[in-house]
């Protein structure tokens, strides 16, 4: 199961387009957006906004499902869910950065908007990959003009040009479907969250992981 954790229904039905094209028929795809969420998560406010709703859809599938990705590159209550299931949990942002981290020696996350670079800067140090990092980039507002592929493009080259990047992560799931476009223009890898964590994920189910419960249910380890 796919959640969106906002409530942007043309936007979760991109991210299932993707999901449904990496399965190519070989399992389900159940993807939900979060109803009562914002329309859009740029902030933290925004993640608490979306957890109520988040947790419900978890409660209603458990059962139902052998896993979830949260399908937001700010990984929003990723740790939260992770803790009320034991199905396995995969945020893309998480997926996406570590899988950038064995296929170059540095990358760049390209952010949809100036203002999420910080909370990105943020969420590559809590992953431990802050040594990886050439840089995380958002178009300029003066590229308004340019359409959003071209754009983004723009911001990937200049990380490739300037800043040294080898692998570009998406950041944002409202890009997916755009990777393949903008490789086309790179010589380095351009990475969509959501086909990550599908990879992660399928990857887990097969093995039958999930994620350790011995200090979130035992206080005393």
């Amino acid at each position: 199961m796919i959640i969106n954790p906002n409530s942007d229904i043309e936007m979760t039905k991109a991210i299932e387009k993707t999901a449904e094209n990496y399965a190519k028929g070989e399992f389900k795809i159940i993807c939900k957006p979060t109803m009562g969420g914002p329309r859009f998560i740029a902030r933290y406010e925004d993640h608490i906004m979306s957890a109520t709703g988040m947790i419900k859809l978890v409660k209603e599938n458990e059962e139902k499902v052998d896993g979830f990705i949260i399908a937001c590159h700010s990984d929003p209550n990723l740790d939260l869910i992770k803790e009320i299931t034991r199905k396995p949990v995969v945020g893309i942002a998480e997926a996406s950065m570590k899988i950038a981290s064995m296929l170059g020696h540095k990358f760049s996350v390209i952010s949809p908007i100036e203002h999420s670079i910080p909370n990105k800067e943020a969420l590559v140090r809590k992953y431990h990959l802050q040594d990886m990092l050439a840089s995380v980039r958002a178009p300029k507002s003066k590229d308004n003009e340019w359409s959003e592929e071209e754009s983004l493009t723009k911001a990937a080259e200049l990380a490739v040009k300037e800043d040294k990047a080898e692998v570009i992560v998406l950041g944002c799931a409202g890009m997916t479907g755009l990777d393949r476009i903008i490789q086309k223009n790179l010589s380095v890898p351009v990475l969509d969250g959501v086909t990550c964590a599908l990879i992660i994920l399928t990857g887990l189910i097969k093995y039958g992981v999930s994620t350790s419960k011995v200090r979130r249910y035992n206080p005393e380890f």
